[in-house]
């Protein structure tokens, strides 16, 4: 990237693009799908809580009338629902330009999804990687298509324990379980853009952080929690402390349309140790670049999820 300071002004029209965005009614999610939108692109807003969806279709068709919005149930806690989004789609749609996996939860006590996977990992990560592999074709058949997947400078603290993947013998901490999904994402990716890479398609994974931004993720967690009025504090002082969340958008705006990105980067905001600015090549550690702990992590979550890519090496 060159030094110049990237915002949303530098994007191109995206009129003809598709763009599949999972979490898009809150947060770096709809940021994302309202200026995706309001650059001509079509955008599914792939979301658990449909009148959430359809007010935040709501919002962006007030500031962009002819918004090409469309919704999709999806709760990525839950295979059969990841499963059931898919084939919606594949009914739908034949190709997909961007797959922006941005959904997510954080600090969540601990607990299990119907699937029986740890919530945060299972949600996070596990519900992404099936998604994404069962989308897979539909990027397939768009020449320049991009899986752009969110994790977090929490990633930092994460430890991929594949002996105790779901805190069953361990001491469950909630930091710990997040740090764990968000390195996941992260791995994912770069293997991704491996098996990609491998299979000569033209599809590219990228992975992004928002640095530490404004939105209301880690409040759900802190209610659940029963800390109500913690939660409270938290929702008063996060914005005097963090970037917006439009800013926070920024890196997955980035990796989802600059010509200048490459398969396998990580993009994160460029000040105070990422946690804010404007999109730069961030830093992330050894155990995010260690291609046995990715291997592995790829074979888990085939077994976990049931989903198989359709990919295989050319010779």
């Amino acid at each position: 990237m060159n030094d110049r300071k990237w915002t949303s002004q530098d994007i191109p029209s995206q009129t003809g693009k598709r763009i599949l965005i999972t979490g898009a009614n809150s947060g770096i999610g709809f940021e994302s799908a309202r200026v995706m939108a309001g650059l001509g692109a079509q955008v599914i807003l792939a979301c658990r809580n449909e009148a959430k969806a359809v007010s935040a279709m709501a919002k962006i068709r007030n500031q962009f009338p002819k918004a090409q919005l469309h919704f999709l149930p999806l709760d990525l806690g839950s295979l059969d629902s990841v499963h059931v989004m898919a084939n919606m789609f594949s009914e739908q749609y034949d190709s997909l330009d961007v797959l922006l996996n941005n959904a997510g939860v954080m600090w969540l006590p601990q607990g299990m999804t119907e699937d029986g996977f740890e919530s945060q990992i299972g949600i996070n990560h596990l519900g992404h990687f099936a998604l994404t592999g069962l989308l897979m074709p539909a990027l397939l058949n768009r020449a320049g298509s991009r899986v752009v997947t969110v994790s977090s400078i929490a990633h930092r603290s994460g430890n991929l324990d594949f002996e105790d993947l779901f805190f069953e013998r361990r001491r469950y901490g909630k930091q710990d379980a997040y740090g764990q999904s968000k390195l996941a994402n992260l791995v994912f990716a770069r293997e991704l853009e491996r098996k990609l890479n491998a299979s000569g398609a033209q599809t590219m994974s990228v992975a992004v952080h928002p640095g530490v931004t404004s939105t209301n993720l880690a409040t759900p967690g802190l209610q659940q929690s029963g800390s109500v009025l913690l939660a409270k504090l938290v929702k008063m002082v996060t914005p005097l402390v963090t970037q917006s969340a439009t800013k926070g958008a920024l890196p997955s705006l980035y990796a989802a349309t600059s010509n200048e990105i490459e398969g396998g980067e990580y993009i994160g905001p460029d000040r105070f140790y990422g946690t804010f600015g404007y999109p730069t090549a961030a830093t992330s550690t050894r155990r995010s670049n260690n291609p046995d702990i990715a291997r592995k992590l790829w074979q888990v979550s085939e077994k976990l999820t049931g989903v198989q890519y359709p990919l295989s090496a050319t010779t």
